[in-house]
């Protein structure tokens, strides 16, 4: 029986490629670049399956040049990067990798705003440049995190598990904007309370955004939002790209129209808007809010055992629907 060819787009752990050539004929990136579109498609051509990530180009060009694709299995939880519908409608089964980062990268957003709010980077800037000669009272101050209002905008498993550490690690009144409303039973460990838009900007001591990327999230926060926000908060995005208008928020924060903001993706990553890079107010990380060991082998392993699902003629693990 022949065995069915699939591509790993991405540079990888070597037990996950090694479990996946168990199954198939697999082609795989050694290297930790990102290959050309037209490389892309030309690998792709005569695989039945592909390992991608969020960096990929999946549009549906790539779909109607590579006819023989069932799967696409990204060990990211966002897909923005693919055209489900495409897919869908050629008959390619698409899964991403939902629940495995959730504690993880609700760790890192804490941790990030933490940091922005205690201008952490800042003070360390001005450590190792050997500016810190003495003490004085308002040398880097920040603001309190331990009770003051957490505000979430986008309320997944992620923005649900960032609450928990706020409202029960740190006595923070959680209120957060969402498109549905949370079951009360998931509200009421949190003591979390649903606001319109207009009025958690407007409340939040500390913003942080987890909603997933769309036509619809783009730009979710962009100049008008800001002008909404208390001169004293911070904004932490550990969404995406785009959700964000960075050329505002640039302008915002130089303009102290808002406190600080702690940044780990970015509009064309892994470009930067050059004006956040002079920025001292702003805490900026390249898209590592998963970057722990175990938890990125846990994604790569899952998007394996979803080409290994759904190319074995099984449903697969977890499926992303147009």
């Amino acid at each position: 029986m022949t065995r069915k060819a699939i591509l790993v787009a991405r540079h990888i752990f070597p037990e996950v490629r090694e479990r996946l050539a168990q199954h198939f004929d697999v082609e795989a990136n050694q290297e930790p670049v990102d290959w050309p579109r037209d490389e892309l498609i030309r690998r792709m051509q005569g695989k039945a399956g592909a390992l991608v990530s969020s960096t990929e180009p999946l549009d549906a060009g790539l779909v109607a040049a590579c006819p023989t694709l069932r799967a696409l299995c990204s060990m990211a939880v966002g897909y923005n990067n693919i055209d489900v519908a495409a897919c869908t409608a050629s008959g390619i089964v698409v899964t991403n990798a939902p629940d495995v980062l959730t504690e993880t990268t609700a760790d890192f957003g804490f941790g990030l705003m933490m940091a922005t709010a205690r201008r952490i980077a800042e003070g360390e800037r001005f450590l190792r440049s050997g500016r810190w000669q003495r003490w004085a009272y308002d040398m880097l101050v920040g603001a309190d995190v331990h009770g003051a209002t957490l505000g979430i905008l986008g309320m997944g498993r992620i923005g649900q598990a960032i609450a928990r550490r706020g409202a029960l690690g740190f006595g923070m009144p959680v209120i957060y904007h969402n498109r549905s409303r949370l079951a009360p039973e998931l509200e009421a460990p949190l003591a979390a309370r649903w606001v319109s838009k207009v009025d958690l900007l407007r409340q939040a001591d500390h913003l942080v955004i987890v909603v997933p990327y769309s036509s619809a999230s783009h730009h979710a926060i962009g100049a008008p939002e800001l002008a909404l926000m208390k001169p004293s908060a911070t904004l932490t995005n550990i969404a995406r790209g785009g959700v964000v208008d960075d050329a505002a928020l640039a302008q915002a924060l130089a303009e102290r129209r808002i406190a600080a903001a702690g940044l780990d993706v970015f509009e064309g990553e892994p470009q930067v808007h050059p004006a956040l890079l002079d920025l001292p107010n702003v805490v900026l990380t390249p898209h590592i809010a998963s970057a722990t060991a175990a938890t990125r082998l846990r994604m790569a392993r899952l998007a394996a055992d979803n080409l290994i699902a759904v190319l074995g003629g099984k449903p697969p693990l977890t499926p992303v629907h147009a």
